[in-house]
C-alpha cells in the first residue's frame, strides 16, 4: 500500500479533486481554478462518487502539449499510486490536451481554459531584439508561470482576437530608423539604479553601487541587500542576500517604501522583495548577463567578455579541505569522500542496488543514484548514462526525488551526465579507478555479449584519482598522454604505456586488466608488436606530440566557446577537464594546446562567429602574457571532420557522437 501525504484526503468525500505535477511531486489545485490547465503541464484528476455502502472513482491524468517527458511519466506514476492508494478501485484514464473524454469535460461545466502567454514582434525589429524577447518570454514562462502556459509568438499585423480583446485595436505606430535602436539603449542604459542598503551604523544607510545599468550579477553580495531603483517606471526592487543580517532582511519593504518617498516617486511605484535565488525575468533583464545557480554542471564555465582572461592554475591540496571552505567550493570537495556511499542502477521497478564490489563501475546504457552520506548530511548523484533511454532518463530524476524526500528532504541533489562526473564523485570509490562501459547494462540478463576486442583509455583526473573509459578499438583512439589496455579475442591483451602516462594512469590500467580478467603484457610506444595492430585493425594516425611526451604539461589545454547568440560577440571558457559535449553545434570553439590553436566550426555556426572566431584566436595568441610563439599556427577544423590531433585532447572521443545527439533531438521533437 502506497502511504504518500498528498493522498490523505483524496476520495474521502464526494467531487472533485486535482493535483498539478510539480517537481516530482503532487500539489493540490485550489477548487476556485478548477478547469484552468496550463498546456507545459501534467495533472492528476479524481472524481469520487459516494453511495450508501461504497464510492466510485474515476481517475484521470491529464497531459498538456507541451509538458515535459519527466512530467508525463511522473503523472503516470502518481496515478497507478494513487489506484493503489484507493485499493484498485479507480476507473482510470489518460486524458491529452484537445482530445479529452466526455466523462472528463462533463466535469466543468464553464469548459476547460487553456493559458496562454504573447510575444509581440514588431514588423522592423531585429533578430537580437526578438532572442531577447523570447528570453524574457521563457523566464516569465518557466519561473513565473513553472513552464505552464503556451507561449505565442505573434507578428505585428496579425494579432489574435484573444489579444485584441486584452490590449484594444493597435494604433498606428511609427516605423522609427537606424538611430532608434542607438538613442534608446543610451536612454535605456539611464534608467535604473543599483544602491546597496546597510544598517552597520544602526539605522539603514544607501550606498550607490552603479550609476547606470546594466549591472554585473556579482554586483550583488550574498552578505547584503540591495534596491535596483527603476523609479522612472514606477517600479523598485529589493534584493536579499541569503546571508544579509534579519534586520536588513525583514526591514526591506520598509526601506524600499522610505527609498520612494526620499526620490519622490509616486505613492503607487510597485515594489518587489526577492529572495536571492527567487528572482524575476524583469528583475534580470537589468543585468549583462545572467547565470541561474546551477545552471553549469560538473566544472561549470567561467564567462568573459571582451578578451580571454587567464585562469589561474592552483595544484590540489586535498589536506586543506578539512580546513579550508573556499577550497571545498573551488574544487566541489565537500570532504576527501571518506564517508558512506550507497549506489542503486535505475529500473523501471524502482531502485536497484549494485554489488559494492562493482562500486565505481558504470555502463552507459544505465543510470545510477549514489548516496553518500558524511556525518548528518547526503549528497545524492544522478548519474546518467549517454546511451541511457528517454524513460531511465526520466526515471532517475523522479527516483532522486523520491529518496530525498525519504531522508527528510535536506539532501544535496547533484545531476552527472556521463564524462563530466566532478571530483568529489570520483573520491567516493576510495583507491579505486572510475569505470566506464561504452554501452550496454549490468542489469542481470540485461547484457548484450561484449564485443571480442576491446579497448579502455586511462587517464588520470585530479590528483591520483583515475578515470578509465572503453573507446572504440582502433588505432585512432591511442593518445601519447595516456595508458591503455587492449584486450583480444583469445584473452591475451595489451597495457599500452604512452609516452606520456604516467605510473598512476599505469596502475589504472592494471586494475581493469584484473576486472576484465585478461592477462596483458606492458609495452611502450613505439615498440608495438604486429598482432597489437592488426587487433586495432591496423595502423592509424593518433594524438601524439612533444607536449603529450611529459608526464605534466607545463600549458593544460584549455576551451573556448564563441558566440554572438546574445547580441554582443562573447569568449566563454569551459575550465578543468572538458568533454566533447562542451562542444556546442552552433557555435565556434577555441582549443589553446600551446603549440597551435584550433578553431572548431559546428555545423550550425553564423558567418560572423566564423569570422570573428579566427580573429579573436590570433589576437589572444599575439597578447599572450607568457611569451609564446607569436607564430603559433592557427588551425581550422569543422564539425564531423576532427583530426586525431584535436580529437586526442578529449577523453573517449566518439566519432559516432553527433548522430546521436541528432537523434535525441528528434526523439525529444525538438
Amino acid at each position: 500500500m502506497v502511504n504518500h501525504k498528498e493522498f490523505d484526503n483524496a476520495g474521502k468525500a464526494a467531487g472533485l479533486q486535482i493535483w498539478r505535477i510539480e517537481n516530482m511531486e503532487l500539489v493540490p489545485v485550489p477548487a476556485n481554478l478548477h478547469g484552468n490547465f496550463y498546456i507545459g503541464d501534467a495533472y492528476v484528476i479524481l472524481f469520487t462518487i459516494k453511495q450508501k455502502q461504497s464510492s466510485f472513482y474515476h481517475l484521470h491524468y491529464w497531459l498538456g502539449k507541451e509538458c515535459s517527458q519527466d512530467e508525463s511519466t511522473a503523472a503516470a506514476i502518481f496515478t497507478v499510486q494513487l489506484d493503489d492508494y484507493l485499493g484498485g478501485k479507480p476507473v482510470q484514464y489518460r486524458e491529452l490536451q484537445d482530445a479529452e473524454s466526455t466523462s472528463f469535460t462533463s466535469y466543468f461545466k464553464g469548459g476547460i481554459t487553456y493559458k496562454k502567454i504573447y510575444q509581440w514582434c514588431g514588423s522592423m525589429c531585429n533578430k537580437f531584439e526578438r532572442l531577447k524577447a523570447a528570453q524574457v518570454a521563457r523566464g516569465i514562462r518557466d519561473n513565473e508561470r513553472n513552464a505552464r502556459a503556451e507561449l505565442v509568438v505573434v507578428e505585428e499585423g496579425s494579432e489574435p482576437s484573444k489579444l485584441i480583446d486584452v490590449l484594444g485595436v493597435k494604433p498606428e505606430l511609427s516605423e522609427g530608423d537606424d538611430d532608434d535602436d542607438t538613442k534608446t539603449d543610451i536612454i535605456n542604459r539611464k534608467m535604473a539604479k543599483l544602491y546597496m542598503v546597510s544598517d552597520a551604523s544602526g539605522s539603514m544607510q544607501l550606498t550607490l553601487v552603479k550609476e547606470e545599468n546594466p549591472f554585473l550579477q556579482s554586483d550583488l553580495l550574498s552578505d547584503e541587500c540591495f534596491i535596483l531603483d527603476y523609479g522612472r517606471n514606477k517600479m523598485i526592487f529589493v534584493w536579499k542576500g541569503h546571508k544579509a543580517n534579519s534586520s536588513e532582511r525583514k526591514e526591506a519593504m520598509k526601506t524600499a517604501e522610505g527609498f520612494i518617498k526620499q526620490m519622490q516617486y509616486p505613492e503607487d511605484t510597485q515594489i518587489q522583495v526577492l529572495p536571492e535565488g527567487g528572482e524575476t525575468p524583469m528583475f534580470k533583464q537589468f543585468f549583462l548577463s545572467w547565470r541561474e545557480k546551477d545552471q553549469s554542471h560538473g566544472f561549470g564555465k567561467v564567462f568573459v567578455t571582451e578578451r580571454i582572461a587567464r585562469i589561474q592554475q592552483v595544484d590540489f591540496d586535498a589536506s586543506k579541505l578539512h580546513k579550508s571552505h573556499h577550497m571545498a567550493a573551488q574544487y566541489n570537495m565537500v570532504d576527501d569522500g571518506s564517508g558512506d556511499t550507497q549506489i542503486w542502477r535505475v529500473e523501471s521497478s524502482g531502485r536497484v542496488p549494485v554489488d559494492s564490489e562493482t562500486y565505481g563501475q558504470f555502463y552507459g546504457g544505465d543510470c545510477y543514484i549514489i548516496l553518500y552520506t558524511y556525518g548528518k548530511k547526503q549528497i545524492i548523484y544522478t548519474w546518467q548514462g549517454a546511451s541511457s533511454t528517454l524513460d531511465e532518463l526520466t526515471a532517475s530524476a523522479f527516483l532522486t526525488v523520491e529518496l530525498d524526500r525519504s531522508l527528510g528532504g535536506n539532501a544535496v541533489q547533484v545531476r552527472v551526465c556521463q564524462g563530466k562526473e566532478p571530483p568529489h564523485l570520483l573520491s567516493l570509490f576510495k583507491s579505486k579507478p572510475l569505470i566506464i562501459y561504452k554501452n550496454g547494462t549490468s542489469r542481470i540478463q540485461g547484457q548484450a555479449p561484449p564485443p571480442d576486442t576491446r579497448l579502455f583509455q586511462v587517464r588520470r583526473n585530479l590528483g591520483t584519482i583515475t578515470r578509465i573509459a572503453e573507446v572504440d578499438a582502433n588505432a585512432a583512439c591511442l593518445n601519447s598522454n595516456d595508458a591503455f589496455l587492449l584486450k583480444m579475442a583469445d584473452g591475451q591483451g595489451y597495457l599500452w604505456m604512452g609516452k606520456g602516462a604516467s605510473k598512476e594512469e599505469e596502475k589504472g590500467a592494471e586494475y581493469m586488466r584484473n576486472v576484465l580478467n585478461c592477462s596483458s603484457k606492458r609495452i611502450m610506444e613505439g615498440n608495438e608488436p604486429a598482432d597489437f595492430w592488426e587487433a586495432l585493425g591496423g595502423k592509424a594516425a593518433y594524438q601524439t606530440s612533444q607536449i603529450l611526451e611529459n608526464e605534466t604539461m607545463a600549458h593544460p589545454p584549455r576551451l573556448f566557446g564563441c558566440s554572438n547568440k546574445t547580441g554582443k560577440f562573447i569568449i566563454e571558457e569551459v575550465p578543468g577537464e572538458f568533454t566533447q559535449d562542451d562542444l556546442a553545434e552552433d557555435d565556434v570553439m577555441l582549443l589553446d594546446v600551446w603549440d597551435q590553436v584550433f578553431v572548431w566550426i559546428g555545423k550550425d555556426a553564423n558567418e560572423e562567429e566564423r569570422t570573428q572566431s579566427l580573429k579573436k584566436a590570433k589576437q589572444y595568441i599575439e597578447t599572450d602574457p607568457s611569451n609564446r610563439d607569436k607564430k603559433t599556427p592557427v588551425v581550422v577544423v569543422k564539425q564531423g571532420h576532427e583530426p586525431p590531433t584535436f580529437t586526442g585532447w578529449f577523453l573517449a572521443w566518439d566519432p559516432s557522437h553527433w548522430d546521436s545527439v541528432t537523434r535525441s533531438m528528434k526523439s525529444l521533437n525538438l
